[in-house]
């Protein structure tokens, strides 16, 4: 088995996934997902810390009064959607692990092209990311942890942009 695998990073360059990122990634999500919910708001929270701008793209924010941390709809779409970050870059070094993920990730590029979501909200996502492993897991975090998982979530964000793009022009096509 080789120690390293190659995954294609944001830029579409590729980047080497190792072993041992592979490890520090697994390793770090074990004590996420126990407390996906609030790693969860910590992330979503984030995301609005760092682009405001795009709370209007979430439906289930618009025309409510109720406190952000406190809104079911928030706090279960945070839950999906860190769970299935983490799930995934977990299983980044596992052959196929992608192609399991498959049919969620082209309903979800689907959801995110009628939403508008563009190319640079990706980076937001990796930052808000970021800090909610940094901040759920601080006695493991590290520049090693923080590369391996910005490594896990370029890939990821590759292939759903990509879905993305794909749908996107098929739609034009129509």
């Amino acid at each position: 088995m080789a120690d390293s695998s190659v995954v294609e990073g944001a830029d579409h360059t590729p980047q080497v996934y190792s072993k041992e990122s592979e490890r520090l990634v697994k390793q770090s999500w074990e004590v996420l997902k126990k407390d996906p919910q609030t790693n969860g708001i910590v992330f979503f929270t984030k995301v609005f810390e760092i682009a405001p701008q795009a709370r209007p793209m979430f439906s289930f924010l618009r025309d409510t009064s109720v406190p952000f941390e406190k809104n079911p709809k928030v706090k279960n779409h945070a839950l999906q959607v860190f769970r299935m970050t983490g799930d995934a870059a977990s299983q980044l070094g596992d052959k196929g692990a992608f192609e399991i993920l498959k049919p969620q990730l082209q309903k979800l590029a689907a959801k995110h092209v009628t939403t508008g979501v563009a190319d640079a909200h990706f980076e937001v996502v990796k930052q808000a990311l970021l800090h909610a492993v940094a901040t759920g897991v601080p006695e493991q975090w590290s520049p090693e942890l923080e590369l391996a998982w910005g490594k896990a979530y370029d890939a990821l964000a590759t292939v759903l942009k990509d879905e993305m793009h794909a749908q996107a022009a098929a739609q034009k096509e129509i």
